[in-house]
């Protein structure tokens, strides 16, 4: 996956002379936008308005903030709105409906969903919806979290005490669940890696359920599921209540692995070229706010608000600071495996880690043995329209990857995915459907 597809960088914004203005209108434009105003040129947005969905999750912070700090209307989309989500089969329908139908034009997202609403796997009647994924909104960031029940049992990344445990359960009668947000989906990918890598069959040895982020934390007190992956804030807000602890960060299975994405419909981006790079720009202007430590606290605020996630703010700010109180005795400070919004590249959606996400659904069967790995993503990953608006926002060249590609990935457990080399990955893996 090292090629990089080319693209004709568009021209930077021109900016109108404000000096028709009175001076007391150029200081309020300064006030409210302190990094420049945009203003029309050959980039003029082709409509003023995009709507985006999102699910209450630290993660979806870059489409937030770039509603509330003005982000979006500084490059031109003066009407452009975030909307609360139910839960990801909520988000792909109102992909598929559009906002032309009532629906959205792009969302917060699962990075695998752009791929499984473009080939038609998870949408109505198979019908195949082409999307483009613009950007990573995050690496890292998400959790699996387990029942108390399980705590004297040490389980962190190494989980293989379970395997007993759930086998007895299952031979006393009772179901055991471990649950996720979507099917295929990131949170379904990390939960199915930590159990395989420890023995657990995911389809055999426990039931996989769907539950949406917002309630992982009532089904766990209720006691109707052994362990979830989800992402922030739900996983502190279970250890804040004393209900189950944090077995791990996704971090600790993959280090700096990509999380969630921007996704638009594909007829909506060829249709506003200069709109979807607007859009861009906003959301990468957004990324570098969010990942200053400075704007931690504003940030985490900004996302508690009542319209928003409706949660109290320290169940996010600690952790988006760096400290985790994984519930089990373990607190671990400055962790490495933060969420990150943009350094690190972040930002930049490589096509190595969409090879990864669709070799993995092929290998749980949410995707075809014989899919084109290379095709499918080239078709969907636009990274060059990534490129293009890093460079029109002037981002600096050594914040923007040369590749692609970020090369061979290794997991907790050794195994390592070689993007050149999907197949020799999959025949390494000893629980798999194919």
């Amino acid at each position: 996956m090292s090629e990089t597809k080319t693209s004709t960088v568009l021209p930077a914004l021109t900016r109108r002379s404000l000096l028709a203005g009175t001076a007391a209108t150029l200081a309020a434009a300064r006030t409210a936008f302190p990094s420049g105003v945009w203003a029309a040129g050959a980039d003029t947005p082709e409509t003023t308005k995009a709507i985006f969905g999102f699910i209450a999750l630290t993660d979806s912070a870059p489409l937030i903030v770039a509603k509330e700090k003005g982000f979006f209307a500084k490059h031109g989309l003066k009407d452009a709105d975030v909307q609360k989500q139910a839960s990801w089969g909520t988000t792909r329908d109102n992909i598929e409906l559009g906002s032309a139908n009532g629906g959205i034009d792009g969302a917060h997202i699962l990075s695998p969903m752009p791929y499984l609403i473009s080939t038609g796997k998870v949408t109505k009647n198979n019908q195949k919806v082409p999307m483009y994924l613009l950007a990573r909104l995050n690496t890292n960031g998400q959790c699996i979290s387990v029942s108390n029940r399980y705590k004297a049992a040490g389980v962190t990344t190494d989980a293989k005490s379970l395997k007993a445990a759930f086998a007895d359960m299952r031979k006393a009668g009772k179901e055991v669940k471990c649950a996720m947000t979507f099917p295929g989906g990131t949170h379904d990918m990390w939960i199915r890696y930590w159990l395989a890598a420890n023995g657990i069959d995911p389809d055999k040895d426990v039931s996989t359920i769907v539950v949406p982020p917002p309630q992982m934390v009532a089904n766990m007190k209720v006691d109707t599921m052994e362990a979830f992956c989800v992402g922030e804030p739900w996983n502190a807000q279970l250890v804040n209540q004393n209900i189950g602890f944090t077995a791990l960060t996704t971090g600790e299975l993959w280090a700096n692995h990509p999380e969630k994405a921007l996704a638009m419909r594909a007829d909506w981006v060829d249709r506003n070229p200069n709109a979807a790079k607007a859009v861009l720009m906003a959301v990468q202007e957004a990324a570098i706010w969010c990942d200053k430590a400075e704007n931690k606290a504003e940030m985490c605020q900004i996302l508690a608000k009542r319209e928003w996630f409706k949660v109290p703010v320290e169940d996010i700010l600690t952790r988006s600071q760096g400290t985790i109180d994984y519930g089990s005795g373990r607190v671990v400070k400055d962790s490495p495996h933060i969420m990150k919004y943009w350094s690190d590249f972040a930002s930049y959606p490589f096509k190595s880690h969409d090879a990864w996400f669709l070799t993995e659904n092929v290998r749980w069967g949410y995707q075809p043995a014989d899919l084109d790995i290379r095709k499918t993503v080239d078709a969907v990953n636009r990274e060059d329209l990534w490129r293009a608006a890093a460079k029109t926002l002037g981002v600096p060249e050594a914040q923007i990857p040369t590749s692609t590609s970020r090369g061979p990935e290794t997991f907790f457990d050794g195994k390592v995915f070689d993007p050149e080399s999907p197949t020799t990955y999959l025949a390494s893996l000893d629980i798999r459907r194919v």
